[in-house]
């Protein structure tokens, strides 16, 4: 059914782009276009548009960068940049010599005359990107306007964003501030014995969580105290215990949980549950320093003295770990067992490695394993 859809939507772009009002240079092949399977359904879902403007607005984008690239090129240091209007039927291409009109028209674009060049504003952009992590100002995001021959700096205040165009020792007329709440945070899927940070520090996520809406992680207590912020991903901590414990866990709004742990050679293990595995059972971890190790289970409710103090209620295993790895993940099968707390030797010479029970840490925090 996809693949008979798609030759039809193949050959229906082929036909628009012969149409398309975006006219291309006379010595120009018709473009050949097939869109890439679920494309066409996903953009009259999401712009709300029908198939036939779908595939028309397809069309269109693939005239328009290719007439782009051209102009960029033979406009050099004039050019300033290069947009579609709502319906992608227009390219509209800016320049700041208004004597290269007629050559933008000839490539089917419409001109724009503006007072600076994509790569002046290019250079505004540059003075910020360069002075922002040592000012400090608040100042969330900032990028290159094309369509108002701009740079814009989106900040929580007017005075954020004035600060940091005046860091920058930038010419405030070439910087519009946008005063907005947006707070930007990467998306990442929370996968088990990935790395995360701590400041400088690095440890490894255990399994991804919930608790109500909220998504996030379990991790090694001593990684980290209440209130501490993650990168990678962003988070922060909302309980943490240690010693007496070594658990924690972490929110991460904004981050997508999953229900997997990084196995041997990346490849994913899916998480079913979280039953303890009885002592002389097999037993992998998974950790940002050494990967996919496995050992066996050898004592449940150990007490670990570490210089720190004493941590109760480990299980102790045969399989290796070192530095970084900690919080990572303990799975048996596809049951998740713990979070990885510490332990002696490494894994050039093996070494015993213990682990927080995962069913205390979801227990005491309220927390929902993400299970497949």
């Amino acid at each position: 059914m996809w693949s008979k859809r798609m030759g039809l939507v193949g050959a229906t772009i082929m036909a628009a782009c012969l149409a398309t009002p975006l006219t291309p240079a006379a010595a120009d092949p018709a473009p050949q276009a097939t869109a890439p399977p679920g494309m066409i359904d996903a953009l009259e879902r999401d712009l709300g548009i029908s198939e036939q403007q779908a595939v028309q607005r397809l069309a269109n984008e693939q005239r328009a960068a290719a007439a782009e690239s051209r102009l960029s090129t033979t406009l050099g240091s004039s050019f300033g940049g290069a947009w579609l209007n709502e319906d992608a039927s227009k390219l509209m291409v800016a320049t700041t010599d208004a004597a290269a009109a007629p050559g933008i028209e000839a490539q089917g674009a419409s001109p724009v005359v503006v007072a600076r060049s994509l790569e002046q504003l290019n250079a505004i952009k540059g003075q910020l990107d360069r002075v922002a992590e040592r000012a400090r100002t608040g100042a969330t995001l900032w990028y290159v306007d094309v369509t108002t021959n701009s740079v814009v700096v989106n900040a929580p205040t007017q005075e954020a964003g004035d600060a940091l165009a005046t860091a920058a020792r930038v010419d405030r007329n070439l910087v519009r501030v946008q005063v907005s709440d947006e707070k930007p945070q990467p998306f990442i899927n929370i996968i088990g014995g990935s790395a995360y940070y701590i400041g400088s520090s690095r440890c490894s996520v255990g399994f991804s969580v919930t608790r109500g809406s909220t998504p996030g992680f379990v991790t090694a207590g001593h990684c980290g105290r209440t209130g501490s912020r993650t990168t990678n991903p962003t988070g922060t901590f909302q309980g943490s215990s240690f010693p007496g414990n070594d658990y924690a866990w972490v929110a991460a709004p904004g981050n997508t949980p999953t229900p997997y742990v990084r196995g041997s050679g990346g490849a994913m293990v899916t998480v079913r549950g979280s039953q303890q595995a009885s002592v002389g059972a097999s037993i992998c971890r998974s950790g940002s320093t050494t990967g996919w190790r496995c050992g066996i289970i050898q004592q449940h409710n150990a007490t670990v003295t570490y210089p720190q103090g004493s941590v109760y209620g480990l299980t102790r295993t045969s399989a290796c770990a070192q530095p970084g790895d900690s919080g990572g993940s303990f799975i048996s099968g596809s049951q998740a067992q713990g979070v990885t707390s510490g332990g002696s030797g490494n894994c050039s010479v093996g070494g015993t490695t213990y682990h927080q029970p995962v069913n205390e840490i979801l227990s005491v925090y309220g927390l929902t394993l993400t299970t497949g």
